[in-house]
């Protein structure tokens, strides 16, 4: 394997100084102090009242120099402290499609009350997401969403997490690497006039299959009451389910583009799974046997995701 170029080498180096792993408590070392502009003009003014005083001979401006640098460093010793020891652990919640929300929930815990904390995920132009609060009780749970645009397996980048307190002289910032991957599933577009679901009189949700006595529990939406005043006696309605159709989600039976098709195929098999059909789907190279329920739909879903087109592939 060729050696990797002295920039490349320098990039992975910075990445393993500055990153930290979930679930660990952020170290010295991976704690770093970035000035903010309140802090550069504060920085200046302690030399400016120095050498005011030292030509003036004026002690208010040593006063005043040496108090503005005891600040600062006090403002800074408690800076660090209020981000020292953090622990960070992230997770995704629910399921994503692409284009819509991805949903984030980012814990932070610690000893004591630590203040001003933010969280910030940067995936890209136009995707930023923010979140900020104090941890008060060992504990604090902060919900970030985020756009996705495509299909495929992300692997979230490294969630920044900083504080300005206690004056915003400067900011105290870590890296974490959440270790999150979201698999996104694609986007369901519009079935195609002939692929489209045809629901006729023999697919309705249910059909009456007759009475049955009643017994507890029955809702009374299911209670025969034309029959309960001609006869006297109460019945509940029976309903059978219709014989479920085996349908397939074809690649080949639809038409365009690879993540067109891919669409259409999503939406055919949500549609299906709503109606509780058994469905099966061919992609080139995959094969899933029909069957129906959740588990199926997830199956189905994850294979849709992880395939890789030709063009357009999967990779955010």
């Amino acid at each position: 394997m060729a050696d990797l170029s002295p920039m490349q080498r320098l990039r992975d180096w910075w990445q393993r100084r500055r990153l930290s792993a979930a679930g660990q408590p952020l170290g010295a070392q991976r704690l770093f102090l970035l000035p903010t502009r309140f802090g550069v003009i504060w920085a200046v003014l302690i030399p400016v009242l120095l050498l005011f005083g030292i030509n003036y001979q004026n002690n208010l401006a040593y006063g005043l120099a040496f108090w503005l640098f005891a600040v600062a460093l006090v403002s800074l010793w408690r800076g660090w402290r209020n981000l020292y020891g953090v622990r960070l652990t992230a997770s995704a919640s629910g399921e994503v499609f692409a284009g819509d929300m991805a949903r984030l929930n980012v814990r932070l815990s610690a000893a004591r009350r630590r203040h001003a904390l933010r969280v910030v995920l940067v995936a890209g132009p136009g995707q930023v997401a923010a979140a900020e609060g104090e941890i008060d009780g060992g504990e604090l749970l902060l919900p970030l969403a985020i756009p996705t645009l495509h299909r495929g397996l992300w692997r979230l980048p490294a969630l920044r997490l900083e504080s300005a307190w206690p004056l915003g002289l400067v900011r105290l910032v870590a890296w974490v690497d959440s270790g999150v991957e979201l698999l996104i599933y694609p986007a369901p577009g519009e079935p195609e006039e002939g692929a489209a679901r045809r629901r006729g009189p023999g697919l309705a949700p249910q059909d009456f299959a007759g009475l049955r006595r009643f017994e507890p529990g029955d809702g009374p939406a299911r209670l025969a009451w034309k029959q309960w005043s001609r006869t006297g006696v109460l019945s509940t309605k029976v309903f059978s389910l219709p014989p479920r159709r085996q349908r397939w989600l074809d690649y080949a039976a639809c038409s365009g583009a690879p993540e067109v098709r891919l669409s259409q195929l999503c939406a055919q098999l949500l549609d299906y799974h709503r109606a509780g059909d058994l469905y099966g789907l061919r992609l080139p190279g995959v094969e899933l046997a029909p069957a129906s329920g959740p588990a199926q739909r997830r199956r189905a879903l994850r294979a849709l995701a992880r395939w890789p087109a030709t063009t357009g592939g999967s990779d955010l």
